[in-house]
């Protein structure tokens, strides 16, 4: 099925049921006021004095500690703090809630209408944009982009480009051996992954994924946790594979990324010119001198404990405790070397763990302050998804609070600077959600 079909099918029946499956963004009469809010920017490790700021059209069109006289909807923010719209660098819209087999097997319409629930209840936990690191979210980015759907903003990778065996290789052993040129597996039928085991086959992949929409293209350059056939260990792409998805998204103006643990992954991605490494919590000093040196962006996840893996087989459990033990030195590299470093939670295949996106959000305060891990998944996070360049789908300001910027922000009942822990709890705390200056969420006193 080529991806067009897919996003058209998405679309038709996503169409069909939106009045039920997700709340219509309140209708506004040309402008949004916040009053007597104090802005946490993105940036600054300190609250403004209380202001007023003025939405129009979906950007902020104006911050002011003065009055601002404006027809439309006013909120009164009784001195509660205005914040921009989180980002998450590292997640899959398509593979949040099904099992693995449910994703791989399971029928392509309910997935994709399970992954529009998720991509709403994203919404509600305060995540406006998302990075999606693999999966077939054309579809699905196109249903929100045209509010078919509530959810939050997609840079989509499209399929994962793997090797036979690699991380990202969900077949089975009956389906080998694999013939060049020959029938598609059914993950790569749908859109999940790719397999490719030359330069020439990946530059087609890596070419499929951008004639689709895709902002940027994930590889995995190594092992991974959750793929049963791919050792933690092992290098996948060789240095000519890697470097032809790199030649083609270059030709496209955006970049590649690469899943990669491991030093000779890592090494063997920036050798080939890709400028983000997702993960690397088994990275050593060398790795990440070598990634501040040539201003390579890390994109990692603070995994802490081993509720990442559940549902995973046993085998896939040893490999998750391999890298949750690598965590606190990932970050503390990280700090080390002054890396340009992303916030991600990269959850799969688990709605319980979805729901403590916030959490993983907090638990950043073991290496940052609230306002650095804050910083992190707004603007920080923000300025890794313009290295998209002409590809980036929503070319403007995110991730801060700023006149002109694009108005995705939060209210938060608490100041997040002082007690981050607030984040975990959206439901209660977030008490207005904002993207594209509609308001999905306000249970302010009317």
């Amino acid at each position: 099925m080529s991806g067009l079909r897919r996003r058209i099918g998405l679309t038709a029946v996503l169409a069909t049921i939106v009045c039920s499956a997700s709340p219509a963004p309140a209708q506004q009469d040309g402008a949004v006021l916040f009053r007597n809010v104090k802005i946490f920017d993105g940036k600054n490790a300190a609250l403004s004095a209380p202001s007023n700021v003025l939405v129009r059209d979906g950007k902020i069109e104006k911050i002011s500690i003065a009055d601002i006289a404006a027809t439309g909807q006013v909120i009164d923010g009784g001195g509660r703090v205005l914040m921009p719209g989180l980002i998450d660098a590292h997640w899959h819209a398509m593979l949040v809630r099904p099992t693995p087999m449910a994703a791989l097997a399971g029928d392509i319409g309910y997935n994709n209408l399970v992954a529009a629930s998720e991509a709403t209840a994203t919404l509600m936990r305060g995540f406006t944009t998302i990075r999606d690191m693999g999966g077939p979210t054309f579809g699905l980015k196109q249903a929100i982009d045209e509010d078919l759907v509530a959810g939050p903003r997609i840079y989509p990778s499209g399929a994962i480009i793997t090797i036979t065996g690699g991380h990202g290789d969900f077949r089975q052993l009956s389906d080998l051996p694999r013939t060049i040129g020959g029938m598609l597996s059914r993950m790569e039928r749908i859109g999940g992954s790719m397999v490719a085991d030359s330069p020439d086959e990946v530059r087609v992949r890596a070419r499929e994924q951008l004639m689709q929409g895709a902002s940027q293209v994930k590889l995995t350059a190594g092992g991974g946790v959750a793929s049963p056939f791919s050792p933690l260990d092992v290098s996948t792409f060789t240095e000519p594979e890697l470097r032809a998805a790199v030649e083609a998204a270059e030709n496209w103006g955006t970049y590649v990324a690469t899943h990669a643990y491991t030093p000779v992954a890592i090494q063997r991605s920036i050798a080939a010119g890709v400028k983000c490494i997702e993960h690397a919590h088994l990275m050593d000093e060398a790795s990440a001198k070598l990634m501040a040196e040539k201003g390579i962006w890390l994109s990692t996840q603070p995994f802490l404990d081993m509720s990442m893996g559940a549902g995973l087989g046993p085998a896939e459990q040893d490999k998750l405790r391999q890298v949750v033990a690598g965590t606190d030195r990932v970050y503390e590299l990280a700090r080390k070397y002054h890396l340009k470093t992303a916030f991600g939670t990269d959850v799969l295949f688990s709605q319980a763990l979805a729901e403590k996106q916030g959490s993983m959000l907090a638990a950043l305060t073991r290496w940052y302050t609230p306002a650095e891990a804050l910083a992190m998944a707004t603007s920080t996070n923000a300025e890794l998804l313009s290295l998209s360049g002409p590809r980036n789908p929503y070319p403007g300001k995110l991730g801060v609070v700023e006149e002109g910027a694009f108005a995705d922000l939060l209210l938060v009942d608490g100041n997040p600077l002082d007690n981050i822990n607030l984040v975990e709890d959206p439901a209660k705390n977030f008490v207005v959600i904002m993207k594209n200056g509609k308001i999905y969420k306000n249970v302010l006193p009317r």
